[in-house]
């Protein structure tokens, strides 16, 4: 019998001063049985940090991953249903880095995990050539405290400023500063 995904809730209270993005969103996660907390927390920070201030593009959903490889892990398409926004979290492969690329106005990757380095030297020379591709790392110690605010119901509030996130629950903090990796085109 196959496992099946596990249903997590959060609702994100966001102040996003950079951007100038305010709102409330909730969230109903599926987590795949072989995602970690760290990783679902990353997909949740992911959406945080890419939330449009409207929906006049469409909306930004996490989508199917880790079911449907064809799928990013989140994603934002117009109402035609082009891929205006691709969300990749971890180390995807330059392929599929290479492949998202013609398929969407934007692709962001947010890397997490102490092999972020190693993973980026690998393929820096040929992703930094491709203008609509940004590369975001976070801190392995900064990931895995913000799993440590996992729970099935999660009431998150979500602040941004110049560059930084703030993220809180009822149990404690978290701040994390996503680094660019590749250059601002």
């Amino acid at each position: 019998m196959a496992l099946k995904a596990t249903i997590y809730k959060a609702q994100l209270q966001l102040a996003d001063m950079d951007r100038g993005v305010y709102g409330e969103h909730g969230l109903t996660i599926a987590r795949h049985p072989s995602e970690t907390d760290e990783r679902m927390m990353i997909r949740v920070l992911a959406y945080a940090l890419n939330a449009p201030a409207d929906t006049h593009h469409g909306a930004l959903e996490l989508a199917k991953s880790l079911w449907d490889t064809d799928e990013p892990d989140l994603w934002q398409k117009d109402l035609t249903g082009q891929i205006v926004h691709w969300i990749d979290v971890g180390l995807p492969d330059e392929r599929r880095i290479l492949r998202a690329a013609p398929r969407a106005e934007r692709v962001s990757v947010y890397a997490f995990a102490s092999s972020v380095p190693v993973w980026w030297s690998a393929l820096a020379s040929r992703i930094t050539r491709v203008r609509n591709v940004a590369v975001w790392r976070i801190d392995a110690e900064q990931s895995q405290a913000l799993a440590a605010l996992t729970q099935r119901s999660m009431q998150l509030q979500v602040s941004v400023q110049d560059g930084t996130v703030y993220l809180s629950d009822t149990t404690g903090a978290v701040e994390i500063t996503p680094e660019r990796l590749n250059p601002a085109p």
